[in-house]
């Protein structure tokens, strides 16, 4: 069960790029002489692999008709994305954990099978794609190390009494099987913030608040100007049940119709603006329902205490971001 968390931003990108019929010219880009665009603790980011991840997103927007940020912006977002994986998997490195190549070929066969593919024609559409499966790859394996860090150092913490199960039913009742598919929008805090740096962050939600409620588009919004991981999906969270969400979205997405937004919700990590995309329900009882309501608890708890653990370990790494430098 305690595998089932963890949602591979990576990996859906890659089937995206497999699907969506990215034309080998769209890589065939001329490389500039590699610079550093990050320090991160012992290691270095280069312009090149940065430009990677930057095609990767803009391809990702695309393919979701979500508008495209400017592109410093997206740069930022895409570099700061790039920052936290390197702190995980030095992490990883640090703790020996290693992926085999019997696991690493096992994902990249289920990811090839899920295609309704064979390995050997998953690997000549991401050729015809202006990839290699070696990339993918490593790719795959950068992001079976970070589940697997997380797992330990996260998931493993987390444990479920039979009360909380009880208790959450006798919360939710009817509702306890409700699958939520929400937006999200996060402007972000650092660590231990002072008062006036909360009061921007209040600021500038209530400002993106007050857009959305004049027409402006969720998802480019979100893509724009959210700090929160899935900022370049347009800020789409997917379908997940009340147990899969933090408590602060739950007490308030009960009240929202579909396709409203909540006005800003504070957390330690920042203002988050919330948009109810869409619910269904689920007729589940007995032990099905108690096996499901735990495994919800589960996720909603590994879900918090992971957006603490990567604030935490952001704040502690040494990082020198050179965009400016660089002239990028």
């Amino acid at each position: 069960m305690r595998r089932r968390w963890f949602a591979s931003w990576s990996l859906a990108l890659m089937l995206a790029l497999s699907l969506t019929g990215v034309s080998a010219s769209a890589w065939a880009v001329e490389e500039p002489l590699d610079r550093i665009v990050a320090v991160v603790n012992d290691d270095a980011i280069m312009a090149s692999e940065l430009e990677d991840r930057m095609i990767q997103a803009r391809t990702q927007l695309a393919s979701r008709n979500i508008a495209m940020p400017d592109d410093a912006v997206l740069r930022r977002q895409v570099l700061e994305r790039m920052i936290v994986e390197q702190i995980q998997l030095q992490m990883a490195e640090q703790a020996n954990l290693t992926v085999d190549d019997t696991e690493l070929n096992r994902a990249v066969r289920t990811i090839a099978e899920n295609n309704g593919m064979s390995v050997d024609q998953f690997a000549d559409a991401l050729e015809a794609d202006g990839l290699s499966l070696a990339v993918v790859r490593e790719q795959i394996r950068r992001e079976m190390l970070m589940r697997e860090l997380q797992q330990r150092r996260v998931a493993s913490r987390v444990n479920i009494s039979d009360r909380e199960v009880e208790r959450y039913l006798e919360q939710q009742g009817a509702n306890a099987n409700v699958r939520y598919r929400l937006g999200h929008i996060l402007v972000a805090v650092p660590q231990s913030p002072s008062p006036d740096q909360v009061e921007a962050a209040r600021q500038q939600a209530q400002a993106l608040y007050e857009r959305l409620q004049s027409g402006a588009d969720f998802a480019n919004v979100a893509a724009a100007e959210s700090d929160g991981a899935n900022a370049l999906e347009g800020g789409d969270l997917g379908w997940r049940q009340a147990g899969e969400l933090p408590s602060i979205f739950t007490d308030v997405i009960g009240g929202l119709s579909i396709g409203q937004v909540s006005e800003p919700i504070r957390s330690p990590s920042g203002f988050h603006l919330v948009k109810l995309m869409d619910r269904e329900g689920s007729d589940q009882s007995g032990a099905a329902q108690r096996d499901q309501v735990r495994q919800l608890i589960f996720q909603r708890k590994v879900n918090d205490e992971l957006e603490a653990w990567v604030q935490q370990i952001r704040a502690d790494a040494y990082v020198d971001t050179r965009l400016e430098q660089s002239g990028s």
